[in-house]
């Protein structure tokens, strides 16, 4: 299948989730997730209606950016402080931001371009190991010290499954990020907004919108498979 037939069965598949949650179609924002994609299929995507894309890396973001017209950038891979000069005037909203030295240098850098940067807070729901992102537990007092920042405006929480989660786990970890941004909503944190829900990607994101998604990051339901 080419790429329209591809974004034609991720809608779908998004707005029969939507329906079933009770939800409006236009309360998500599908992500193009194009790491690794070479710029001839990300102009294609685009063409076919992709506006958001997500890229996981810095340097393909720097590669690509100039190359692609009608579509904003996210980055939702885990970003190392010494990069973040290098993305702030490219990007409309980051979503690994785990920790206030982060949240810090992107403040610093937004303000030279007089730029307020939309950030999530990534949440490690699941506790793996592996994954980055904040116990949930210390997302609150993170919020407390970030709320200060001018120049940064949080606008949500982010989180990945692990790999091969199954369906009830999913159910738990998007749930628990949603529990999450109600319960923090409830505390009316000044600068500190709780709209945006970035989780699910290609073979979770229907149980994340049922969950209350409002972001899907979608790479291989788009583009297929990586080389």
């Amino acid at each position: 299948m080419g790429i329209l037939e591809n974004i034609k069965e991720v809608e779908k598949k998004i707005e029969n989730a939507a329906k079933s949650a009770g939800r409006k179609r236009d309360e998500i924002t599908l992500i193009g997730v194009s790491k690794t994609k070479p710029v001839s299929l990300i102009k294609e995507a685009v063409g076919c209606g992709i506006r958001v894309l997500g890229e996981n890396r810095v340097q393909e973001i720097m590669e690509k950016f100039d190359h692609i017209e009608g579509a904003v950038w996210h980055l939702i891979g885990h970003l190392q402080k010494n990069k973040v000069k290098y993305i702030i005037d490219k990007v409309d909203l980051i979503h690994s931001v785990d920790s206030l030295e982060l949240a810090k240098e992107i403040d610093k850098q937004a303000k030279k371009f007089d730029k307020v940067q939309k950030i999530l807070i990534q949440v490690n729901i699941s506790g793996e190991e592996s994954k980055f992102g904040l116990p949930k537990e210390e997302v609150l007092p993170l919020l407390n010290e970030v709320k200060s920042l001018e120049n940064v405006k949080v606008k949500g929480l982010m989180t990945m499954a692990p790999l091969g989660a199954g369906e009830d786990e999913l159910h738990e970890i998007f749930g628990g990020l949603k529990k999450l941004s109600i319960d923090i909503k409830e505390k009316k944190v000044d600068n500190i907004d709780m709209e945006e829900l970035s989780m699910g990607m290609s073979g979770d994101f229907e149980i994340a919108i049922l969950e209350g998604a409002t972001m899907v990051r979608v790479g291989t339901g788009i583009f297929g498979h990586r080389e």
